[in-house]
């Protein structure tokens, strides 16, 4: 069976996992509009939550069955016990942590996770954060499923392929659904920096979705 898994199957994966966060476009601008009757930037407290309710199920059901399939049909096990880390690789880490808090801090003119509060209010405040966690376990699977792909293509376990192709695909989505070029950019930087994170972390996915969330939601 592991002679007959290419690249490709493990790109394929990740895609998939791309193709999956991309539902939350369908639902935002098409189908929710079209039953509300109203924009998404016009929805009430009710339709957000319900919105982003139906987006989690949907990564959920994506997540359980990309990381199922990696398992059942190409015995690629993500939830594997890794090597010990060095001192170096935990200082790398946290470097990196410090350098996505510090660009999210100027980017949104202070905390994250305290002008998100501001801005919406403890019950939406919840719910937008429970959309961050199950939005990271996607972003996690096209890191995870992409590095594989190119280390089955190239036998080169040290260069952050996944982290380079998350943000390729992070970035411009995000400037396609923002308008913003730039926003777009900020997602290809912090991509590479979730990719070479979770090559510090040993392909650890349970230390890789921590470190993961915290650089993006925090």
């Amino acid at each position: 069976m592991d002679n007959k898994v290419t690249g490709w199957d493990y790109f394929s994966l990740g895609m998939l996992a791309f193709a999956g966060l991309g539902l939350e476009a369908l639902y935002a601008y098409v189908l929710e509009p079209m039953i509300y009757g109203v924009t998404m930037q016009d929805w009430n407290t009710s339709q957000t939550i319900i919105h982003w309710i139906i987006t989690c199920i949907s990564w959920g059901i994506v997540s359980y069955l990309l990381i199922l399939a990696s398992k059942k049909k190409y015995q690629f096990n993500l939830f594997e016990t890794s090597d010990k880390m060095t001192k170096w690789q935990w200082a790398s880490v946290i470097f990196c942590v410090v350098i996505a808090l510090i660009a999210s801090y100027i980017d949104w003119k202070g905390f994250k996770v305290i002008r998100e509060f501001q801005s919406k209010g403890l019950l939406l405040f919840v719910f937008q954060y429970i959309y961050y966690a199950f939005e990271t376990v996607l972003f996690m699977l096209i890191i995870i499923f992409t590095q594989k792909a190119f280390e089955v293509w190239y036998k080169r376990k040290n260069i952050p392929y996944g982290g380079i192709i998350c943000g390729i695909t992070w970035g411009f989505a995000h400037a396609f659904t923002k308008g913003s070029i730039w926003i777009g950019l900020e997602g290809i930087v912090l991509g590479f920096l979730l990719g070479v994170t979770y090559l510090l972390v040993n392909r650890d996915i349970k230390k890789t979705y921590i470190v993961l969330f915290i650089m993006f939601a925090l």
